[in-house]
């Protein structure tokens, strides 16, 4: 299997930015992409319709730029493409568009909506009888301040969702926080959980591969403030 270096994503990373500045909802996100599209997900350029992949919808939709830059390496998009991120012909939206980006799988808009939508695929491949393929979802810890995330974490526990993992990018820009953490949140609702430095790929690999299948995962991945 082929890997995603530092160098590389880099590189097409600053053809994103051309110029422009990225804060920590970008950085944040860099290693979780890389050991997803490396290590974990079950999909290529070539199965992006195949309905056994596994789906991967960013939540954290204004984090783009970093989905951008792994898809191009990734070989999901043209390298070219990332040069004109954002003008008024480019595919590539300031927020992902799954009818003009080969391999996204929603579109995202406001904070809130991931989670419930990655509930809703999971459901939907359980009742079509797929026990292959799982569903990722990628959030920010700060959209867990948003209520449709708490319903959707409920459902998700009542029913047993064990095709579906939660990964919570914890850079400490929530407002509120929780009582023992992220993960406790998820966990008070009957999910099994982890949380790791979101930095180290081999500990992250270990929790995204973590799961039972009889319950739904989170796995809380920690960035240092600022990064």
């Amino acid at each position: 299997m082929t890997t995603t270096t530092a160098t590389e994503l880099g590189a097409l990373l600053d053809r994103v930015r051309a110029g422009r500045e990225f804060g920590a909802n970008v950085y944040s996100t860099l290693d979780v992409l890389q050991v997803l599209y490396d290590r974990v997900l079950r999909i290529t350029p070539a199965t992006v319709d195949d309905p056994d992949r596994d789906r991967f919808l960013l939540s954290k939709g204004h984090a783009v730029a970093g989905y951008y830059a792994l898809l191009a390496a990734r070989g999901f998009v043209p390298p070219d493409w990332l040069d004109d991120q954002g003008g008024p012909a480019s595919r590539l939206g300031d927020h992902p568009d799954r009818t003009l980006v080969p391999g996204v799988e929603i579109g995202s808009g406001s904070l809130g909506h991931g989670l419930g939508l990655g509930v809703g695929t999971a459901l939907g491949l359980r009742a079509q009888g797929r026990t292959d393929p799982r569903v990722y979802v990628l959030l920010g810890d700060a959209e867990l301040d948003e209520g449709s995330n708490h319903e959707a974490i409920a459902y998700a526990g009542a029913t047993g969702l064990g095709n579906l993992t939660a990964i919570v990018l914890d850079n400490r820009s929530a407002t509120y926080g929780w009582p023992g953490g992220a993960a406790s949140r998820f966990a008070v609702n009957g999910w099994s959980a982890a949380t790791v430095d979101g930095r180290d790929h081999d500990a992250l690999h270990a929790a995204l591969t973590g799961h039972d299948d009889h319950r739904p995962h989170v796995v809380v991945a920690v960035v240092t403030d600022g990064e």
